[in-house]
């Protein structure tokens, strides 16, 4: 069977940006993706907003649609209560993170009648028995990790708790994936973990990504992309370089593949054609 996909969305501030999201997801929708999420900020700055994007994406388009839900300044009650207004709405997919804090305060702090950990709003959640919950995994070691070991075990804690799959942080190197997914499997985690694919739109922008989250730039990369602003050719390059990493994870046994979409789906586009993985007709629906 061929491989499937699934797109991340964030959820829209302004008017412009809702009309962004929507023609978004006009454009990738009839790639038959096997289902969509959308983030939910730092501390909790988009709660409602995510809220909105998640029912209104599932009842004009049919996708299925996953929401973020984190345990950031909110407590136990009213993060319960957001997760059933879901249930209520239809949706069964529910992303459970930590979250991060907002930017420049420092590390993470829990409410005192917040969820302090993934692992107890995992837990929590699972006894609803009313979601399917997905967690982040990290190939690259979370900023906060000790190391390697303790991000692995750390997922298949949440595992344990009740999650069914994970999908993992962006990464350059197909190989940074395949080592994360032999050492799980070596720890015993069985659950699915999906590859989450970054298309490079902007260079600066993803590396300030990937400086905030610790994941490591190839130094051929950053050379490549050097070259290409110098010639104009940064999406030319973009394009081939997230189909060559997305052909090796194929080629490596992955069945699945998310695209973090940043609300722009020109790039993923791109490459969910020249990988074959939706019908052509997919592509002659936008322009």
């Amino acid at each position: 069977m061929p491989a499937t996909i699934s797109y991340e969305f964030f959820p829209p501030r302004s008017i412009d940006a809702s009309f962004k999201l929507w023609e978004t997801l006009r454009a990738l929708q009839h790639t038959q993706p096997d289902f969509v999420s959308v983030t939910y900020g730092a501390s909790g700055t988009t709660r409602q907003l995510t809220h909105e994007a998640v029912t209104a994406i599932g009842r004009h388009t049919g996708l299925d649609v996953a929401a973020h839900l984190t345990c950031v300044d909110a407590s136990r009650v009213e993060t319960l209560k957001i997760a059933q207004r879901y249930a209520e709405a239809g949706v069964r997919q529910i992303v459970a993170l930590r979250g991060d804090p907002p930017k420049g305060s420092g590390a993470f702090k829990p409410r005192a009648d917040g969820f302090k950990t993934s692992i107890e709003l995992i837990r929590a959640l699972a006894d609803t028995g009313q979601f399917e919950l997905t967690v982040g995994a990290y190939p690259d070691r979370h900023p906060e990790a000790a190391d390697m070991q303790s991000d692995i075990d750390w997922l298949k804690a949440k595992i344990d708790a009740g999650a069914t799959r994970a999908i993992t942080q962006f990464f350059f190197d197909a190989d940074s994936f395949f080592r994360f997914r032999d050492a799980c499997a070596a720890s015993g985690i069985t659950a699915a973990i999906l590859p989450g694919i970054l298309p490079i739109q902007s260079w600066s922008g993803v590396q300030r990504l990937a400086q905030s989250c610790g994941t490591p730039i190839p130094a051929h990369l950053a050379q490549a992309f050097e070259v290409a602003e110098r010639d104009g050719r940064t999406e030319l390059l973009a394009t081939a370089v997230c189909t060559q990493l997305c052909t090796k994870l194929l080629d490596g046994g992955v069945d699945h593949l998310h695209f973090y979409t940043l609300n722009d789906p020109k790039m993923t586009r791109n490459v969910v054609h020249a990988l074959g993985l939706a019908p052509e007709t997919a592509f002659e629906k936008v322009a």
